[in-house]
């Protein structure tokens, strides 16, 4: 392989992808750099002006025109980090989540549009040879928390929640089949019967791999929502993708209108019970019981939204 060869890949795939005008690839006014800050904002848990400089490897002048731009626009609010006041925290507003929200929808079309033109026999060998691409110029390089991504469940994700909560707690836990035909009932009821506006699914996504998911439904008492099948896969583990999760959780809660946030869990599942601790849940109540074919302790935790602003 020569320069040549990489440099002809680059304008092909540039090419294919829309790069060169992306604003009009997407319909939408921003261009490929904008709209990849604009994502960084939505899925990156660091939103300082410096973090996203050094990630995005831009020029400091370059990156700060564009904050302009959207400060302008009305799609981020910038104000002194809390760790450090020299520091500024970037955050999107409603208009700006919407936004990038918009933008994610487009480009997911925009990709879902070109890959319906590859025939499906030759789609494994495509993500094969993405993935060695992307495995053989990282040299091996561990996975970072800033390369997961959060994002809504695509076609087979639901599906893919069921298996793998079933799978891992068997393995980890000894649960049987009754724990999977719970979990099977809780994802069929929010497939079948949601409000997007007061209830989603959050999935973890590594190396373009699912590896983590949490969801939030409306819960029987008023202005409650409930957190349900926190999950992370054992390879993905110490990332901090739970905490992301839960950190999403909250922020949606509270941003919808929720004034409290509850969950069931049981005793054995320590490393959840302490990121739930860690993000301000209280422990309210304890029962033993038998579920799942084992003896276990199922516990009640709560989150007063109203007194833990942060």
């Amino acid at each position: 392989m020569t320069v040549h060869d990489i440099r002809a890949f680059n304008r092909f795939y540039t090419n294919v992808i829309g790069a060169l005008d992306y604003s009009r690839h997407l319909y939408a006014p921003y261009t490929l750099t904008e709209s990849r800050v604009l994502y960084e904002l939505a899925h990156s848990p660091r939103t300082d002006a410096a973090d996203l400089r050094a990630e995005l490897s831009l020029d400091a002048g370059y990156l700060s025109r564009i904050l302009n731009k959207f400060e302008q626009d009305g799609l981020i609010e910038r104000t002194p980090s809390r760790e450090d006041p020299r520091r500024r925290r970037v955050t999107l507003t409603a208009r700006g989540r919407e936004t990038g929200k918009l933008l994610e929808e487009r480009a997911t079309e925009s990709v879902g549009s070109l890959l319906s033109t590859v025939p499906a026999a030759e789609r494994p060998r495509l993500a094969e040879a993405m993935t060695t691409v992307r495995t053989i110029l990282s040299d091996g390089r561990p996975p970072r928390r800033e390369d997961v991504l959060l994002r809504e469940p695509g076609p087979g994700d639901l599906g893919w929640i069921v298996q793998r909560n079933a799978a891992l707690y068997a393995a980890e836990y000894g649960f049987n089949a009754d724990y999977e035909g719970l979990v099977a009932r809780i994802v069929a009821d929010f497939a079948e019967d949601h409000d997007p506006h007061l209830e989603r699914v959050w999935i973890a996504e590594l190396d373009g791999r699912p590896v983590g998911c949490v969801m939030l439904v409306r819960d029987e008492a008023p202005a409650t929502a409930r957190l349900r099948l926190l999950l992370v896969e054992p390879d993905a583990r110490g990332l901090g993708i739970g905490d992301r999760l839960v950190s999403a959780v909250v922020d949606f809660a509270r941003g919808v209108g929720y004034r409290d946030l509850v969950l069931w869990t049981n005793d054995v599942l320590a490393a959840a019970r302490r990121i739930y601790r860690r993000h301000g849940f209280v422990l309210s109540a304890e029962t033993p019981h038998r579920s799942f074919g084992k003896d276990l302790t199922g516990q009640d935790w709560r989150l007063d939204l109203h007194g833990t602003q942060e």
